[in-house]
């Protein structure tokens, strides 16, 4: 990525957490994980993080302890560029038109709603305020560097950073997808991690290196088109098919696939001039916050707060402003842009759904270098209806494909955790085709190899090459980058001035949970 340097990233690793409740299974000490939290991060840094099965919650960046949590949870990531809206996908699509158009839809929550959305992080709410550092701004200010590569502080290549808002509304221009030759394939890296690739077993799911199943019916009427194709070639110059086959041919010899409607064929249609209600949506940087996302922090909130009430049942008083700012709005990632990146940047975004001049959802997303990556997603209960939990993901792939036009290496979809010993959240596997992370060797595998294993074992190891380990484990301890007393070095000159019992253990785990690339570019706070 050719985003400015910028400051570097700087976190305080807090180690292994005693166990917390589970937000799954309920257990009240289960849930274990690996903690550190965020002073500053930078995007680069962050993908590279996720794409060894950390996520954040506002500032604190947590991952589970795999073999060791009640309720493991995988790293999951749609292919967006792929992406084939299901059956029960097009049918919230069709009823969010339905709705604007008529609105008459029915108010019963349907079966493809699953639990309510993005909810996998309710339970890593508590995070912060459990966590959270005590460390001054002064003391995480470097001044100097000492026997380490220099810290670079460029300035930002466009000048100020820009606080843009883009909006999509339904029925505006459809947006124009780039060729997918830019991008990787269903087997190719993404970049920062490795894909392994084979055809499954017989029974064990679909194979996504051979193309999609089809109807019946359109293979038939590929066969009909074939041979008239034969027939007008005959020698009977002059002859005129029936003017059935003839409309059917004029509508099929274009030299492209009948492809089915993609979720842009449903966002972006045109609604009749009598609409009943009108859709936008809005993307807004939260951090820093720009002057929207100032103007519309109450609203959002209490949309948050009724969300809370009603589908979590949190009392009256609980989430307070306070809570909900640096649960879904606080985040460490620095705004960055890139000649070759997104316009509205890379950082943290609140993306605001709005119904005729009203909130009624929020998705909180991260837009990094090859991904975008959902944090979470609230909505006013009045339109539970609507499905917003599938409808917004649906929309955020579109928005992830809208981004790949201008930015050739964004081309994914991360959906956060999937969890396949908690039934309600295995909802996230059906937004096909998608992956899961090794948690071993930190490679991607299709989902369709993991389940099997999963339905075996809750934890498993998907790399089925017994030779194969972490690429990115820490080689030389020595380089960790520290911060210590404002001045930046290397481990192996921190160590040799350090006062009191070694840190070394803890320094060791750090590095091998962030990798070796991450460790050598964060710079871990030491007091």
């Amino acid at each position: 990525m050719a985003a400015g340097g910028g400051s570097p990233s700087i976190v305080e690793f807090f180690g292994g957490e005693d166990g917390y409740r589970c937000g799954y299974c309920r257990s009240d000490t289960g849930n274990l994980s690996h903690g550190m939290w965020a002073h500053s991060m930078t995007v680069q840094d962050y993908q590279d993080l996720i794409d060894r099965g950390w996520r954040r919650s506002g500032k604190y960046v947590y991952k589970p302890i795999m073999n060791q949590t009640c309720c493991p949870q995988y790293t999951i990531r749609c292919q967006a560029l792929h992406f084939q809206a299901s059956k029960s996908h097009k049918k919230v699509l069709k009823k969010m038109l339905k709705f604007l158009s008529k609105g008459d839809v029915s108010k019963v929550a349907t079966e493809e709603e699953p639990m309510d959305s993005h909810t996998e992080d309710a339970a890593a709410s508590d995070f912060p305020y459990k966590s959270e550092s005590h460390v001054s701004q002064s003391e995480l200010t470097p001044l100097a560097v000492d026997h380490s590569e220099r810290v670079q502080n460029e300035e930002e290549d466009s000048g100020e950073a820009k606080q843009e808002v883009k909006v999509q509304q339904v029925g505006s221009d459809p947006l124009q997808i780039c060729s997918d030759k830019d991008a990787p394939g269903p087997g190719e890296p993404s970049h920062s991690a490795k894909v392994v690739h084979a055809p499954p077993k017989p029974g064990k799911g679909a194979d996504l290196s051979k193309p999609l199943c089809r109807k019946a019916k359109d293979i038939r009427k590929e066969r009909k088109l074939q041979k008239l194709l034969q027939n007008q070639k005959c020698p009977l110059e002059g002859s005129q098919l029936p003017g059935g086959d003839q409309a059917f041919l004029l509508q099929n010899s274009k030299p492209r696939a009948n492809q089915p409607k993609s979720v842009e064929d449903f966002v972006l249609v045109s609604l009749p001039e009598d609409a009943r209600h009108k859709l936008e949506v809005r993307v807004v940087r939260s951090s820093p916050p720009s002057s929207q996302f100032k103007a519309t922090l109450q609203e959002s909130y209490q949309v948050y707060k009724r969300y809370q009430m009603v589908i979590h049942k949190d009392p009256p008083d609980k989430p307070t402003i306070n809570q909900f700012t640096r649960f879904l709005c606080d985040s460490p990632l620095e705004a960055e842009h890139a000649p070759n990146g997104p316009e509205c940047g890379y950082g943290s975004f609140h993306q605001q759904y709005w119904l005729d001049g009203k909130i009624i959802a929020v998705g909180v997303i991260d837009i990094l270098p090859y991904c975008v990556s959902s944090v979470y997603l609230y909505y006013d209960p009045d339109f539970s209806f609507l499905s917003l939990g599938v409808y917004s993901a649906l929309r955020e792939i579109a928005f992830t494909r809208q981004l790949h036009e201008k930015a050739p290496d964004l081309c994914f979809y991360y959906m956060g955790f999937y969890i396949h010993s908690c039934p309600k959240m295995r909802y996230k596997g059906q937004y096909r085709p998608s992956d899961l992370l090794c948690p071993e060797t930190y490679v991607w595998t299709p989902i369709e190899q993991c389940l099997p294993l999963l339905e075996n074992s809750k934890y498993s190891r998907f790399n089925q090459d017994e030779k194969a380990v972490d690429e990115g484990h820490v080689k030389e301890l020595g380089r960790v980058r520290v911060l210590h007393k404002r001045t930046v070095m290397p481990y192996s000159v921190y160590k040799k001035r350090r006062k009191g019992p070694s840190d070394e253990a803890n320094v060791q785990q750090y590095a091998s949970l962030v990798g070796q690339t991450c460790s050598e570019r964060m710079l871990l706070f030491r007091s």
